[in-house]
C-alpha cells in the first residue's frame, strides 16, 4: 500500500530518532498500555454507590460458555486503559477479526492508524497514548461526491467528528493523526529529545483545513464492548446491551439517533443549542454502538458513556459529567436503566460499576 510504503521510507530516515527517544523512556512505560491506572486525579464527582434497581422488564443477563465466567472479586476501580484519546472508526459493523487491522486483508483506517502512531510507528508517543477503535457506527456519505470512498471517526475526549476520510488518500490519514491527535504539550520525559523530534511529535493545527466537515460532538455516545471475534463474553453481552440501551433511553426522553451522520453542511449555532439538552425544549439525542478490544473481557460487560461538552441538565444548568467519559464494568440488562437514570440525566458515577474516567482534557479518573 502507499501508505506503507511512506511509512516505511520515513522509518528509514528517523529510526535513529525513534530509538533515542525510547532510551528517554522508563522501562515500564514500554509495555502493555491496557492495564490500570496509577494516579488519582484530583477532581470530585457526584456518586451513587450502587444501581438502583430497575422498573422495567429488561432482558436477562446473557449465560456464558464454561470457561468465560464474569470476575467479580477484582476490585475495578481504576481499571481502565490510560489512554489521551480513543479514534472510533465508524465501520458500519458489528464484529471484527481478533486483530482489527487485520480486517478486509490490512486495508483499513485502524491499520493506517496504528502504522503512525501504533508501537513503533514514526508518531508514537508512550506518554501520549491513542488508543484506535473500531465503532459499529455507520460512516457519513459524501453527498457531494458519491463516487468517493470515505470514512467517518469519532476521537474522544476531544468530541470531534471527522465525517470524511478518502479511503485512498494517505495526506487524509496524515492531516488527522498531526491536526487532531498529537499533543499540544509534550511530556516532560521528552525534555531530552532535538527540537525537530519534538517539533514532529507536538500537534500541527494547519493540518486540520485538510479535512472537510469536521464539527464538534453534541450526541451522547454509549459504547459497548461487542468485540465476539475476540472474547464470546463481550460478543455475547454487547449486542443485548445495546438492544437495552436503545429501549430505555427514549423511555427515560433521550431520543435514539440511527443511521449515518448528515455531515455535509457545519452545524449552525441553532441546531447546535437544540442538540445541547433539555434546556432548549428539545430531548437529549444519544447514539449507542458496539466497539472493538477495550481490555478487561473478564469484566463484562463493559460500556462507556461519553457525555459531550455542552450537555445540560433538566433546569438548564451544566451537566456535572458533561465533557467525560465515563467507564462502567461488569454491567448486565438489569443496570441499564439505572444507568442511564443516575449518569446520563442526573450526572452521578455508580460506584459499584466504576472503572474509571477521563475528562475532555485527557485527565484519567478514579474514586
Amino acid at each position: 500500500m502507499l501508505l506503507k510504503r511512506i511509512v516505511n521510507g520515513a522509518r528509514t530516515c528517523t529510526g535513529s530518532a525513534i530509538k533515542q527517544q525510547r532510551q528517554h523512556v522508563p522501562r515500564q512505560f514500554l509495555g502493555t498500555r491496557y492495564k490500570s491506572t496509577t494516579h488519582k486525579a484530583a477532581f470530585e464527582f457526584p456518586t451513587v454507590p450502587s444501581c438502583p434497581s430497575p422498573t422495567c422488564a429488561c432482558a436477562p443477563t446473557p449465560e456464558l460458555p464454561e470457561g468465560f465466567e464474569i470476575d467479580h472479586k477484582t476490585k475495578i476501580n481504576g481499571l481502565i486503559s490510560n489512554y489521551a484519546q480513543q479514534v472510533l472508526i465508524c465501520t458500519g459493523k458489528d464484529d471484527w477479526p481478533s486483530r482489527i487491522e487485520e480486517d478486509n486483508s490490512g486495508d483499513n483506517l485502524a491499520a493506517d492508524l496504528r502504522e503512525l502512531v501504533g508501537r513503533g510507528g514514526i508518531f508514537s508517543d508512550p506518554f501520549h497514548n491513542i488508543s484506535v477503535l473500531n465503532a459499529s457506527f455507520p460512516s457519513s456519505i459524501p453527498h457531494r461526491r458519491t463516487e468517493l470512498q470515505t470514512t467517518s471517526a469519532y476521537l474522544v475526549p476531544d468530541f470531534k467528528y471527522v465525517p470524511f476520510l478518502p479511503r485512498v488518500s494517505f495526506d487524509s490519514v496524515e492531516a488527522l493523526v498531526r491536526g487532531y491527535l498529537l499533543p499540544e504539550k509534550l511530556h516532560a520525559m521528552h525534555d531530552g529529545l532535538s527540537p525537530i523530534h519534538k517539533d514532529r511529535l507536538l500537534r500541527k493545527p494547519a493540518y486540520q483545513s485538510l479535512l472537510f466537515g469536521v464539527r464538534d460532538v453534541e450526541d451522547i455516545l454509549v459504547l459497548i464492548c461487542g468485540h465476539g471475534g475476540r472474547d464470546q463474553r463481550c460478543g455475547l453481552f454487547g449486542p443485548v446491551l445495546r438492544d437495552e440501551f436503545e429501549a430505555r433511553l427514549p423511555e427515560l426522553g433521550v431520543e435514539v439517533l440511527t443511521g449515518p451522520v448528515e455531515a455535509d453542511e457545519p452545524l449552525d449555532d441553532k441546531v447546535v443549542a437544540a442538540l445541547t439538552g433539555a434546556a432548549s425544549g428539545r430531548a437529549y439525542s444519544a447514539r449507542v454502538g458496539l466497539i472493538s478490544h477495550i481490555g478487561g473481557h473478564k469484566f463484562a460487560g463493559n460500556v462507556i458513556v461519553y457525555l459531550p461538552p455542552r450537555m445540560k441538565t433538566a433546569d438548564g444548568e451544566a451537566h456535572p459529567l458533561a465533557g467525560h467519559g465515563i467507564w462502567y464494568g461488569r454491567v448486565e440488562p438489569k443496570h441499564v436503566q439505572g444507568i442511564v437514570a443516575e449518569t446520563i440525566l442526573n450526572g452521578r458515577v455508580i460506584a459499584e460499576l466504576f472503572r474509571g474516567g477521563i475528562k475532555q482534557g485527557g485527565e484519567i479518573l478514579r474514586l
